[in-house]
């Protein structure tokens, strides 16, 4: 249960926040280990705005999380204590799901738990690189830099793929008009046409014969219709999480004239600047390897960082596995690495290849709209053609029979 509660010293020190606990007594109980008198206690409504339909699964945005990751810096380098600074934290977000996280690190960490451990119980909500970089700082004593550090990779990979996701709006939106469209027409404009046609004892081309089928088929088993898309939509999404399927989609991608190039600049980017932020904040190659590796999705690159990591282990230069991984991975990349590990500046060199592949997606993805839209033009052009054509013909074949 979450409660709200304010709180007092003997000494007049106030405090105030949100807590988990058993029951009220619990919380009593927690606040007076603390040296605290409760003065006011109510359960927190978990009915209000912060606890967001999303937020009740378990969501936590990209947003949230590197506000997180940026306060807990600052407050730390304030001077705060880890424990206040959660609290407050807690209190900052709007998200229910996440104070609720918050809260249960608070607690962990008033038991003695390192932070990075707290964070191992949240997978969904704390990516493999953000705890590292939290445990690295922890054995350094740089906690607050490698939160701030933290809070900036997890910004510039949620505005790429932000960048990436917007330039893919217009296209999603053009199409999902286009199938609306579509069963308006089978639904209400064929069955209408097929009358005429049938007052009039008109023969039909195969194209017309294949559009009525269809039509009817909508029209006569709507839910058997839906049932039959909504499994075969559910069959594809489950067939692309399989490994079979993510194999696949990442060789439909890295093939496809128009979105291998983008999708080539995106895992250069990402590469280099997980690289890039790991190796800086002290964290070994093998394991930032292990790191980048789970951070990228399209299984071609996996194996590249999967083999990097075979190599370093064997005292070969990191830079050879992606030298050889010139059709997934740009040239440069694996030049640019080969330079950092000579003059001993990696980190600075992957920072480097980082922000250079950045700025190429984000003008990629500017431009993507103007590739797309002739294409789309297209193929809506066709559909629309196609259809047409069907409904028309019979008609011409009518008036030439009178």
């Amino acid at each position: 249960m979450l409660y709200k509660y304010q709180a007092k010293k003997i000494t007049g020190e106030e405090t105030s926040g949100t807590i988990e606990a058993s029951s009220k007594t619990d919380l009593a109980m927690k606040l007076r280990e603390q040296g605290y008198i409760p003065t006011l206690v109510k359960e927190k409504n978990e009915k209000s705005r912060s606890a967001s339909l999303l937020s009740r699964f378990g969501f936590v945005s990209g947003a949230d999380k590197i506000m997180f990751a940026k306060n807990l810096g600052v407050m730390l380098s304030a001077g705060l204590p880890i424990t206040r600074a959660l609290e407050i934290l807690s209190r900052q977000t709007n998200n229910g799901y996440f104070s609720r996280t918050i809260i249960s690190l608070m607690n962990d960490v008033r038991k003695g738990d390192f932070l990075s451990s707290a964070m191992k119980k949240f997978p969904k909500t704390f990516p493999n690189i953000f705890i590292a970089m939290v445990k690295t700082g922890e054995e350094s004593g740089q906690l607050s830099e490698s939160l701030s550090l933290a809070g900036l990779q997890l910004e510039k990979d949620y505005m790429l793929m932000k960048k990436v996701k917007g330039a893919m709006m217009y296209p999603a939106i053009i199409l999902a008009a286009m199938v609306l469209i579509g069963v308006f027409m089978f639904i209400y404009v064929v069955p209408t046409l097929v009358s005429t046609f049938k007052e009039l004892n008109v023969d039909l081309p195969l194209s017309t014969q294949i559009i009525i089928f269809i039509s009817d088929s909508i029209v006569k088993h709507t839910v058997l219709f839906l049932v039959f898309f909504l499994f075969v939509i559910s069959l594809i999404i489950w067939f692309l999480r399989t490994e079979k399927g993510k194999m696949f989609l990442g060789n439909v991608f890295l093939k496809t004239p128009l979105i291998s190039p983008i999708v080539k600049k995106i895992n250069s980017a990402r590469t280099s600047r997980t690289l890039a932020t790991l190796i800086s904040s002290g964290v070994n190659v093998v394991e930032a390897l292990s790191i980048t590796r789970d951070v990228l999705q399209n299984n071609k690159y996996k194996e590249v960082l999967t083999r990097a990591m075979d190599d370093v282990q064997k005292g070969v230069p990191v830079s050879n596995s992606f030298k050889e991984a010139t059709k997934i991975y740009p040239v440069l990349l694996g030049e640019m690495m080969a330079v950092g590990e000579e003059t001993g500046k990696m980190s600075e060199m992957l920072e480097k290849i980082a922000v250079f592949y950045e700025e190429e997606v984000a003008e990629a993805t500017k431009n993507m709209a103007t590739v797309i839209e002739p294409i789309l033009m297209i193929f809506i052009g066709a559909a629309v053609g196609f259809f047409a054509l069907s409904m028309i013909k019979p008609m011409y074949s009518m008036m030439n029979g009178i």
